[in-house]
């Protein structure tokens, strides 16, 4: 490894190089509502408890109380009339109504501990890339790099060689699922997932059926499955050879239309540690050998996206997944779960025996790539997301690069030249600064061990 030196203010040179670049993409969803309390640093809300005093477990616990209700609702015990000499019926005894326990509620510090517990963040996982990779039900892919700097941020002992492996032996694959995106998911997820996302490709085909104008588009995904899986193709191939069959169609909307339609995934090299390739296409089934799965009720991935990513209401699940409709297999799972309120009333559901921490933890920083689903998997973000940070990880539909401190969003960064620039949103102590600095040397030093590069705290964000 190289060696250290000042840089700038709390700067220093660790090891590490190569960039993590931001890319065009769908800016992210609003949050619903701001986080209880401002933040007290840079590094998130200052609530640090549940809000809920007298019903809250013990610190540590994963005890929930049953779910909805308010004990000021419950019905007060009616008072029976005294019987009288000239009674002719027995005059029966009322029955107290039994009180509902309130759900506890859990404000944003609560919940971001519990949050980043499921994401492997709070403490680095030992599991394996591809344990991990199914841990997290996929990891964000719109580019090559994202993926790698997701696991480095979360295991103990990853190197980018490992997940690379996994998409060279097709173990992992890169695919659009949830939310339109590209993700990278273990070749089981693929196949399973795919076709439960569907109908939010059906959904975006819609977008484009006007310059679908007499296609049939089921002779379209043959078509185009028949030429993917004779050899990949480019998206600008795939568009020539569809326009051939069809002229006065709009050749984008063929080609979206063969991806709403196909489970396309992208063929290696793309997608492998410091290879470069182009994006050519192929379907799950020929590039892993075997036919998808059919599309099933979601309760399996609703328990799963918990795991990953709760406690979490309906709508947030919703956002995730990049679908509708949803509710009714909660309701079905209802029996299995605990539910909780946030501090806006919103009912959330969780699994009874997942870690819900102190919120009191303490989180140390963590660097993440552009698009990280810890930041995009929620309807209401503020969990992650100071509301007064809303939005600053975005240039138009360009995204940056993010690092938390005390398990917030705290700021921006790049990697560029021989420089990773750090540019905070808020005041960061100089304990906070030092341990930022840190955990950028850590990282670094596992994504690009063979050279060194300054840490400096600047502008990232140009106007």
């Amino acid at each position: 490894m190289g060696g250290t030196a000042a840089s700038g203010a709390g700067g220093a040179a660790v090891p590490g190089a190569g960039g993590v670049g931001g890319a065009a993409t769908p800016g992210p969803g609003t949050a619903q509502g701001a986080a209880r309390s401002g933040p007290a640093s840079a590094g998130g809300p200052a609530s640090k408890a549940a809000t809920a005093n007298t019903d809250r477990p013990a610190p540590g616990t994963s005890t929930a109380p049953e779910p909805q209700g308010s004990a000021a609702q419950a019905s007060k015990p009616t008072t029976p009339k005294k019987a009288t000499a000239t009674s002719k019926t027995p005059v029966k005894k009322a029955t107290p109504a039994k009180a509902v326990t309130p759900a506890l509620t859990l404000d944003p510090r609560a919940l971001n501990r519990a949050t980043l517990h499921r994401q492997l963040l709070l403490h680095r996982s030992p599991m394996s890339a591809k344990d991990a990779v199914a841990h997290l039900v996929g990891l964000q892919a719109q580019n090559v790099k994202p993926p790698y700097y997701a696991l480095a941020a979360r295991l103990d002992g990853f190197v980018p060689q490992e997940l690379s492996a996994l998409v060279a032996e097709r173990e992992v694959v890169r695919i659009v699922t949830m939310r339109s995106t590209i993700h990278a998911h273990t070749a089981d997820d693929c196949l399973t997932l795919r076709p439960l996302v569907q109908p939010a490709r059906d959904r975006e085909l819609k977008n484009f059926r006007k310059g679908l104008g007499g296609v049939d588009l089921e002779r379209l995904a043959a078509l185009a499955r028949d030429l993917v899986e004779d050899e990949p193709r480019t998206m600008r191939q795939l568009r020539e050879a569809l326009s051939a069959e069809w002229p006065d169609a709009d050749p984008r909307a063929l080609s979206i239309a063969a991806r709403c339609k196909l489970p396309l995934v992208q063929v290696t090299p793309r997608g492998l540690w410091g290879r470069s390739g182009q994006v050519a296409l192929t379907t799950a089934e020929h590039w892993l050998g075997r036919p998808a799965e059919p599309a099933s009720a979601p309760d399996a991935t609703v328990l799963r996206y918990l795991t990953g990513f709760g406690p979490a209401s309906v709508k947030d699940m919703q956002t995730w997944a990049g679908l509708t409709r949803l509710r009714d297999a909660f309701e079905r799972l209802r029996p299995e779960l605990v539910t909780f309120r946030d501090t806006h009333g919103v009912e959330l559901f969780d699994l009874p025996d997942a870690p819900r921490p102190d919120p009191d933890t303490p989180a140390p920083p963590r660097f993440l790539p552009e698009y990280d689903n810890l930041l995009l998997s929620h309807a209401d973000r503020t969990r992650v997301v100071p509301a007064e940070y809303r939005g600053r990880t975005w240039q138009g539909n360009l995204a940056h690069c993010t690092f938390l401190v005390d398990g917030f969003l705290a700021g921006v960064w790049k990697l560029a030249d021989d420089t990773l620039t750090v540019e905070p949103f808020g005041t960061l102590t100089k304990a906070q600064r030092d341990a930022v600095t840190a955990e950028a040397a850590r990282m670094l030093g596992v994504m690009h061990p063979e050279r060194s590069y300054h840490v400096r705290f600047g502008t990232v964000i140009r106007p």
